[in-house]
């Protein structure tokens, strides 16, 4: 795991860094793909289900998340429906976040013939691996169109973020030759949770060029010695030249992580960070609040999303290089779940990337140096109590 800073020795535009990052995280990255950005559920959710309608041969579907609900029973329905035609579906849920997911729902699906199996449940024999989970969300279809991004399958994450009780997020729906890929990362964990190698030409068929996007899709296992997600954060905040933006759900950043940031501003890029303001999980939001200060101090500019929960993690470098996934810039992301990202090396993404980005920022508020100094001395108390709790201060 990386421990000391990456040397910014190239930037996100040269060969050099194209090569290092797919020869570092697996996987490289391909031309010929298409890439669509899809915001919220209005965004996504209607994507998904109108692919998993139109399958054919095969579907598989990793989530963390999934509970009962109206978009829960849509896609319930939709993957039932596909299976009992002979399209063969397979689902991994995490045991932990899908633990309130419905036995009468689960019978629902196993009786159309749809194979679920959760993700490391509890046994005598992987108690000491009960805090490693499986964060990544992952639908593929017919091995020929794929989706990623932060969202899980949940009533939350529905409609277009409009107030506080919705959750913001991004994924991408990806077509090309990087699906093989996306679906190679289904099948890690598959196989370690049946014990079934999926394979044959229903899950990997021979895929052609179908637009001028190069992309990548790898994946993060720290149970294997695979950090792959912080070394995709690391090098590529160090191969900035230009400009970070970079939105994140739950942003506790460790000292290494706070070092690379504050040498990107140092070196004359311009790093915008977005983070949550009403989240569900309130423990992080103050552990990451007690690291503004430095970062600010340091030039770092800080919004906090306050229009709806902010859930999405994605990041555009230098307006080429963007990457959307599950993962957080936070210790469980980076030291102990698995996770998935897309990364996408083209102008036309970023742009799309930037303006919603550019959006969000209109409906947060920037943090100031004096704000975060004049705070009350209860929020200072709980952030630094929060901090003691992260394990990190």
């Amino acid at each position: 795991m990386i421990g000391r800073p990456v040397e910014p020795r190239f930037g996100v535009d040269e060969p050099v860094f194209l090569r290092a990052i797919g020869a570092l995280l697996g996987p490289p990255l391909l031309a010929g793909n298409r890439v669509t950005t899809l915001v919220n559920g209005d965004g996504f959710y209607p994507a998904m289900l109108e692919a998993i309608r139109a399958a054919e041969r095969s579907i598989t579907l990793e989530t963390y998340m999934m509970l009962g609900g109206d978009i829960a029973d849509r896609f319930v329905e939709a993957l039932a429906e596909r299976a009992r035609t002979g399209v063969r579906v397979h689902v991994t849920l995490d045991w932990f976040g899908s633990r309130q997911f419905d036995r009468a729902r689960q019978a629902r699906m196993r009786d159309a013939g749809v194979e679920l199996a959760f993700y490391r449940s509890p046994t005598w024999g992987n108690l000491r691996r009960i805090d490693q989970r499986t964060h990544r969300k992952i639908l593929v279809v017919d091995g020929r169109v794929g989706f990623t991004g932060g969202m899980g399958i949940r009533d939350v994450w529905m409609g277009d973020a409009q107030g506080p009780g919705h959750w913001r997020d991004t994924a991408v729906r990806v077509e090309g030759p990087v699906v093989a890929q996306l679906q190679a990362a289904f099948i890690d964990n598959w196989v370690e949770t049946t014990g079934t190698l999926l394979y044959g030409d229903e899950y990997f068929p021979e895929l052609v060029p179908c637009g001028q996007v190069m992309a990548q899709a790898f994946w993060s296992s720290p149970d294997e010695g695979n950090y792959n997600a912080r070394v995709m954060y690391h090098l590529s905040i160090a191969a900035a030249r230009r400009s970070i933006r970079l939105a994140n759900a739950y942003f506790v950043p460790d000292p290494l992580m706070m070092d690379t940031l504050l040498a990107a501003r140092a070196r004359g890029v311009e790093v915008e960070l977005l983070v949550a303001g009403p989240t569900d999980i309130p423990l992080t939001r103050w552990a990451g609040r007690l690291r503004w200060g430095a970062l600010l101090a340091g030039g770092v500019r800080i919004f906090r999303y306050d229009a709806a929960v902010l859930h999405a993690k994605t990041m555009v470098i230098d307006d080429v290089w963007v990457t959307v996934g599950s993962a957080n810039v936070d210790r469980l992301s980076l030291r102990l779940l698995d996770e998935v990202q897309v990364n996408v090396y083209d102008a036309g993404v970023a742009a799309e990337h930037v303006a919603i980005f550019e959006a969000d920022k209109l409906r947060s508020t920037e943090i100031t140096v004096d704000a975060w100094r004049n705070r009350s001395w209860y929020s200072r108390l709980r952030d630094r109590l929060a901090g003691l709790l992260d394990g990190r201060m």
